[in-house]
């Protein structure tokens, strides 16, 4: 038996914000939107356009105050291709949240405070 990783879920307080964050910081652009018939929530799925891994965003109606995401250990992490003009872009947006330079990653918030760990496409350095 093998299982296909498909999804990760975020859930957003400002579901166009969201969307444009994601779109400007990280390129993912909507592949799939499910409406509830009663319109108590919007699914949005995003894709980078070269893997198959969705990321989900679900906004709920009745939702107003932010999630609270507790420690916030959990993240995405994103490799780019081109690691310093990515850090230049997030740095110009301002949502570098945390630096390891011994490492060479850092983090991102999104509008809602999740953490998303930037790479360096380590493949292509050894190229």
């Amino acid at each position: 038996m093998k299982f296909r990783m498909a999804h990760n879920n975020f859930n957003v307080v400002d579901l166009e914000k969201s969307m444009k964050f994601y779109e400007d910081a990280l390129g993912l652009k909507e592949t799939r939107r499910i409406n509830a018939a009663d319109g108590s929530f919007i699914i949005v799925y995003l894709g980078d356009g070269a893997t198959a891994h969705k990321l989900e965003l679900t906004w709920m109606r009745d939702r107003k105050e932010k999630y609270d995401l507790g420690d916030n250990e959990f993240h995405l992490a994103f490799i780019a291709d081109e690691f310093e003009k990515a850090k230049e872009l997030h740095k110009k947006m301002d949502c570098i949240c945390y630096e390891n330079e011994s490492m060479g990653i850092y983090f991102i918030a999104d509008p809602d405070g999740y953490w998303l760990e930037v790479l360096p496409d380590r493949h292509k350095a050894n190229n």
